[in-house]
């Protein structure tokens, strides 16, 4: 699969990954990249955010690749289902945990329970030995029950601007390979 042949939807985290953030430069430098564009980045509703994801991958010309990050890895997994026969394939990295009440305080967020169901297209996990937000204990759980393929990326917080992933080219390399993967499965 190449870059070219799938609309690739770049769903953000709290506050909208802003401009030095992977997925920021990702999106600039992916010919086929467009960001689901939420009304609220700092106070997201469930509901709200799951609805433009799926609004966003149904006016795809092409078929859809999801690349998430935090919270957005979390909306992407509630809206799994209404995704089934658009998506083609999902890149999910730092998930968020919501289940655990002190994540974020001053923050009271419907994205709790997270689903525990496996993901009707492919996907890649990718997590942080180190993460301030979800255990890699945990996320090996997520990837476990969504039947993602999960990669450790060592101790890297929580893989963006802040723990010194701005390009993340070892990202690119990983959704490359994860790409590659998705056209031998097609075939």
């Amino acid at each position: 699969m190449r870059i070219s042949d799938a609309d690739i939807l770049i769903v953000p985290g709290l506050g909208n990954s802003g401009p030095d953030h992977w997925q920021s430069r990702w999106q600039a430098k992916l010919s086929t990249a467009r960001r689901v564009q939420q009304d609220d980045w700092d106070h997201p509703e469930r509901e709200a955010w799951v609805s433009r994801l799926v609004e966003n991958v149904e006016t795809s010309s092409r078929p859809a690749i999801v690349i998430a990050h935090s919270i957005g890895v979390i909306t992407t997994v509630f809206a799994a289902e209404r995704l089934k026969g658009h998506v083609i394939g999902a890149m999910l990295v730092a998930p968020s945990d919501w289940d655990k009440p002190d994540l974020l305080p001053g923050y009271d967020l419907d994205f709790n329970p997270i689903p525990m169901t496996a993901l009707p297209f492919p996907s890649l996990l990718v997590a942080s030995r180190n993460d301030p937000y979800c255990d890699i204990n945990r996320a090996s759980s997520f990837a476990e029950a969504w039947n993602s393929e999960f990669v450790d990326a060592g101790e890297a917080g929580h893989i963006n601007v802040e723990s010194g992933h701005g390009p993340w080219p070892e990202g690119l390399l990983r959704l490359a390979s994860f790409l590659s993967k998705l056209r031998h499965e097609s075939q």
